[in-house]
C-alpha cells in the first residue's frame, strides 16, 4: 500500500481533539472531529460551517477529499453541502466542514464528535487541447436518463 506524509498542525485550543486517524486497517478515510465549544444544533435544512481544529500540509500531487460519514447520513440525514470537498495541496488555512441537515429532526453536534472523513488522493493533471472534432461513441450526445432506468 502506498503512503504519503501529511503534516497536521492543531489550532490553538484544540489540543484535546484527536488527530485524524484511520478507524481500522482497511479504512480509506480518516475521521475528522468537531472543534466547537460545547454543543451546536443544526436544524432541518440548515447549513453550518464547523471547524475541524486542524491545518494541513499536503504534498503537491495530492489532495484531501472530505466526505460525509455514512452513519450520520443514514441515521440523521447529515451530509456535506459540497461532497466531496477538495482540500488542495497549496491550501494552508483552517480545515472546516460544511454540514447540512437533510433529516427531519434537529441534529446536535458536540465537541469531538466525528463529523466527516478525509481521504487522501493522488491528483492527475489534465492537458487540455482544443479540437474541431471529437471521437465517436455509442452514447454520443445522449444526456440525462437517456439509457433508461
Amino acid at each position: 500500500m502506498k503512503t504519503v506524509k501529511i503534516l497536521i498542525k492543531k489550532k490553538k485550543g484544540c489540543e484535546d481533539l484527536p488527530i485524524p486517524r484511520y478507524a481500522t486497517s482497511g479504512s480509506s478515510g480518516m475521521d475528522l472531529y468537531a472543534d466547537i465549544d460545547g454543543e451546536l444544533i443544526i436544524l432541518p435544512g440548515e447549513i453550518k460551517l464547523i471547524s475541524s481544529g486542524i491545518y494541513l500540509s499536503i504534498p503537491e500531487g495530492y489532495e484531501a477529499e472530505i466526505r460525509p460519514r455514512s452513519g450520520l447520513a443514514l441515521k440523521h440525514g447529515i451530509s456535506l453541502v459540497n461532497t466531496p470537498g477538495t482540500i488542495d495541496s497549496d491550501y494552508r488555512g483552517l480545515l472546516s466542514i460544511i454540514l447540512i441537515n437533510h433529516g427531519k429532526d434537529p441534529f446536535m453536534v458536540r465537541r469531538g464528535d466525528r463529523i466527516a472523513q478525509m481521504v487522501i488522493k493522488e491528483v492527475i493533471r489534465a492537458e487540455v487541447e482544443v479540437t474541431e472534432d471529437l471521437d465517436e461513441t455509442m452514447r454520443a450526445s445522449g444526456g440525462f436518463g437517456h439509457t433508461g432506468k
